[in-house]
């Protein structure tokens, strides 16, 4: 889609507020008179003019024996969210952009922003998400169960810096059993939604997976987030969320040629350094701290990427491969 330099849309925005600022102060303003102080020419004032009763349909009327502008309608003011036709086209991807949210507690409150903004906006520019449908699609992740009222809990813990009260299913747990923990941060992962936080039980910081909590409620008992804890240090941005290790170590894996295009064009991380040799083979290397999310990806790529070091992912992808030959079996 079209569009003009943003910065020139945005000082053209930037000089239509002054305009219309500059009328509703009464100063009766004209192209001569705003020329100099917008620094364009009386011609191009005379276009902004024409802008703001076109687009923004203001009661614009030329007083002859003031010799300038004036608003018809004393209470008329242009409203200050003026887009550029690439900005309205991004708004207008937001309605199937927001199919990673549905099934979780955000969706309604992401559709009432949504909906906000788009009242904001001028009374003849509209949003159509729908002229996007058939030519736009977007596969988000597989979405997970929230609880509603648990995951509201969580954040409203998290706000008030309470303890939370919780039934929690662990990874290799079949029950839920009773927990309580001090939510410090919350971190979204590929659709899943978890907090770091100390764990009354391991007294230890934890991570917790939103999906796998129930019956959660808000206690009356304050906590205060230590000053030395740093959320980075227990997820990799690019890489996920396990906090059982946080001592780095450095990935070094190797792509085969065949999907060496495909391993080139990426951004794995943002510590890595990337080389592709004469064969066509990737060479990728990078620093984290998330073993099992690196062995889970790297066991995902078959045998289009090997594993050449630390030694401890090598082992482990080669145990796991024995167990599937053994499975198979």
């Amino acid at each position: 889609m079209p569009d003009g330099p943003p910065k020139e849309e945005k000082l053209k925005s930037y000089r239509i507020l002054l305009i219309d600022e500059a009328i509703r102060s009464g100063s009766y303003p004209n192209a001569e008179t705003l020329a100099p102080k917008l620094e364009v020419s009386p011609r191009t004032i005379q276009r902004y003019l024409e802008f703001l009763r076109d687009t923004y349909q203001a009661p614009l009327e030329y007083d002859y024996t003031r010799r300038g502008y004036y608003y018809t309608e004393q209470n008329f003011f242009i409203k200050s969210v003026m887009l550029t036709e690439g900005e309205l086209f991004s708004l207008a991807l937001f309605e199937p952009l927001l199919a990673q949210y549905r099934q979780t507690p955000l969706e309604g409150n992401l559709r009432d922003i949504f909906k906000k903004i788009v009242q904001s906006l001028p009374q003849n520019i509209s949003v159509d998400s729908s002229l996007l449908a058939s030519h736009l699609s977007f596969i988000p992740d597989p979405p997970v169960f929230l609880e509603t009222s648990s995951f509201l809990a969580v954040f409203t813990a998290l706000k008030v810096k309470r303890t939370l009260a919780f039934e929690y299913r662990s990874l290799q747990d079949t029950v839920h059993t009773k927990r309580q923990a001090d939510p410090y941060h919350a971190v979204c992962h590929r659709g899943n939604w978890y907090f770091i936080g100390h764990c009354h039980r391991r007294n230890e910081v934890r991570l917790f997976s939103c999906s796998r909590i129930r019956k959660a409620s808000v206690t009356n008992t304050p906590f205060t987030i230590p000053k030395d804890f740093d959320p980075h240090l227990y997820f990799d941005k690019q890489m996920g969320v396990w906090a059982s290790s946080r001592t780095p170590f450095t990935v070094e894996l190797l792509f085969e040629n065949e999907i060496g295009t495909y391993a080139a064009e990426h951004q794995w991380h943002d510590t890595q350094t990337l080389r592709q040799n004469e064969d066509g083979t990737v060479y990728v290397k990078f620093t984290t701290t998330q073993m099992p999310e690196v062995l889970r990806w790297v066991l995902g790529q078959g045998r289009t990427v090997k594993a050449l070091n630390p030694p401890e992912l090598v082992e482990l992808v080669k145990a796991e491969a024995a167990r599937l030959r053994i499975m198979y079996e």
